[in-house]
């Protein structure tokens, strides 16, 4: 029986790749034509992606990604999530008159960590030079590309601004003052000539003698320690306008950025019908995705039963899971308690079977309203005042610089994160999802040729709890790149862009792949779904109980049994949740596949 898909699942033996742009993924499969592996591929078209889609990723933003490979299969987390700078103190926002971390403007900057992963990536586990890595970004920098509808609609909504105050950033993305048209041509030549000053680096060192490793150790030289750093802390003493309103300098500082390097971790993993599921430490939301399949599994029987996205009842049990996963996330996740702290929790502890069984025995058979984090070994668990006390909060109007830059609570798309997957034909996989740095998140610095990101949005200035603001610590980011192995070996490497959904709709495409037995693109093709039912991570930190996010195509006879529980459905549509990319490999065979969104007509597979 042939199922209709909005394309074919790629297959291949060669390589694969997929991302939330077109020109990234070819960019990318250009390094394995070239005979680079997985992370050569990787490297060129997460630069690629901060050219192409500057208000979804930037060089002043964030990555995790994880790698997985045949010879070396223990999978690994690459943390290029930067931390709060050293002056980022609660007391600082406090003098400034803030009671809370601005949504966009150079004080919610976090260190940007994206270039430095990146670059880490290429040199640990990559072949080629930094020259030929970056070659495809600093051409599309330099020559230019079509500007994609929705990077003109946010230079569009953001132009007063630009305009009346972050005036660096008009110059940049103003023509003859308005967004430039959709199609148009459009240069970063700042950014080319960053990108040429760091290479330059990279081919003095190599003409001193130095290795493949040595040359793109000097590119990161001059990237932490060098002009780049420099620039970035000159910038930030600027003031500029926030979010809200508050004209304000930034802290960040040289120091703190030469203070940062990329960190390789162990993943976070556990074990799944049959399979590992590898994710980031707590410093991201990943360990909530493993708990919510070990509590679907233990609501609906057991890991041998059968979990339907079809039916109402595997709607709720997922939905009501996500409510408890997401509601120990607010209470336990983050990189800012020391340990042995009464908020400090041991990771298994989150995933333990009794405590996941007890949580699970939670979900009835009507929707909850209610924030309940759990208390795993007998803690009080403990919740910032303000995620109780923004429910329905909304951003300021006219405002487009603050909120979420992925999703909208009702759904209605503002943008994306970005994802890359990438196979190559070795059997290395590797799930990367950078963010960050955004055109519409900080002024552009002008000599640079990039904004810096605002993940300190994320962090509560009230102390004593997971997130804090507490400068060296990371936020806890919404990135959570997937990887699954089988029998000890990749399989697969997925991920999406949508904030606090971004886990959510993978456990969607996790269950419909890995349990239902759809193909891949047929599981990123099918109807899904999502709640904001918790405190959402960016500002204003609003939450919505009881409000389920779904695509019309789960049917009417779903959506009003869901509303039968109490879920308060808001139907956004056929095609308009879950921006999922996913490459696969079959150990068995060495085939490999591939899969891409066709919601936004924007993300793109290719291989062979």
């Amino acid at each position: 029986m042939t199922t209709f898909t909005t394309r074919p699942t790629l297959t291949g033996t060669f390589g694969m790749v997929s991302s939330t742009h077109w020109i990234a993924s070819s960019a990318g499969m250009r390094m394995l034509e070239l005979g680079g592996n997985a992370a050569d591929g990787a490297v060129a078209a997460g630069f690629v992606l901060q050219v192409v889609e500057p208000h979804l990723n930037g060089p002043g933003g964030d990555l995790p990604l994880i790698v997985s490979s045949v010879d070396d299969p223990t999978p690994r987390v690459l943390c290029g999530q930067g931390p709060a700078p050293a002056g980022a103190t609660p007391e600082h926002f406090t003098r400034a008159g803030l009671d809370r971390v601005p949504g966009s403007g150079p004080l919610a900057t976090a260190v940007p960590g994206a270039v430095d992963a990146w670059l880490t990536l290429l040199r640990d586990r990559g072949t080629t030079s930094a020259r030929q890595a970056l070659e495809p970004a600093l051409h599309y920098a330099r020559h230019g590309h079509p500007v994609l509808a929705r990077v003109s609609a946010t230079i569009s909504s953001v132009a007063e601004l630009f305009t009346s105050d972050w005036h660096p950033s008009a110059d940049q993305w103003l023509v003859d003052g308005a967004a430039p048209e959709p199609g148009s041509v459009v240069t970063n030549p700042a950014w080319a000539d960053t990108l040429e000053r760091l290479l330059a680096e990279e081919q003095a060192a190599v003409r001193g003698g130095a290795t493949r490793e040595g040359g793109i150790d000097a590119v990161l030289r001059a990237w932490r320690q060098g002009f780049v750093a420099e620039a970035v802390g000159a910038f930030a003493e600027r003031a500029y306008r926030h979010s809200g309103g508050a004209v304000l300098p930034g802290v960040i500082t040289a120091e703190d950025v030469a203070s940062f390097e990329a960190t390789w971790e162990d993943a976070v993993t556990a074990q799944w019908r049959g399979h590992t599921i590898a994710k980031t430490g707590p410093w991201g939301q990943g360990p909530a995705l493993l708990q919510v399949l070990a509590m679907v599994d233990e609501a609906s029987g057991g890991p041998a039963s059968d979990v339907d996205l079809d039916t109402v009842e595997g709607v709720h049990t997922l939905v009501e899971a996500w409510k408890l996963a997401m509601a120990d996330r607010e209470a336990w996740l983050g990189d800012s308690a020391d340990e042995g702290s009464e908020v400090h929790v041991p990771v298994a502890e989150l995933l333990a079977a009794d405590y996941l069984a007890q949580r699970a025995s939670l979900i009835s058979a009507q929707a909850s309203r209610e924030l309940r984090p759990g208390s795993p070994g007998g803690r009080t668990p403990r919740v910032a005042a303000q995620a109780r006390q923004t429910e329905g909060a909304e951003v300021e109007p006219g405002d487009a610089t603050a909120g979420e830059p992925t999703v909208q609570r009702d759904g209605a798309t503002r943008g994306d994160t970005c994802h890359v997957d990438v196979v190559d034909r070795w059997g290395m996989l590797v799930s990367a999802t950078p963010s960050g740095g955004w055109l519409q998140s900080s002024p552009f610095i002008p000599g640079l040729g990039f904004a810096l990101g605002s993940r300190l949005q994320m962090m509560w200035l009230e102390q004593g709890l997971p997130s804090s603001l507490v400068p060296g610590r990371r936020p806890r980011t919404t990135l959570t790149p997937t990887m699954v192995l089988r029998d000890g070996i990749p399989v697969l490497a997925c991920g999406t862009p949508g904030g606090d959904q971004q886990d959510q709709w993978q456990s969607v495409f996790l269950l419909r792949h890995l349990v239902g037995g759809l193909g891949l693109q047929e599981a990123v093709d099918a109807p899904n779904v999502h709640t904001t039912s918790f405190p959402g991570s960016f500002h204003p930190r609003a939450s919505e109980p009881g409000v389920l996010v779904a695509e019309s195509r789960l049917g009417a006879e779903v959506l009003d049994g869901l509303r039968a529980r109490g879920h308060e459905v808001l139907d956004q549509g056929p095609w308009s949740l879950g921006r999922m990319c996913a490459v696969s490999r079959d150990p068995d065979t060495g085939v490999l596949g591939a899969a891409a969104n066709p919601r936004g007509m924007q993300g793109y597979a290719v291989g062979r």
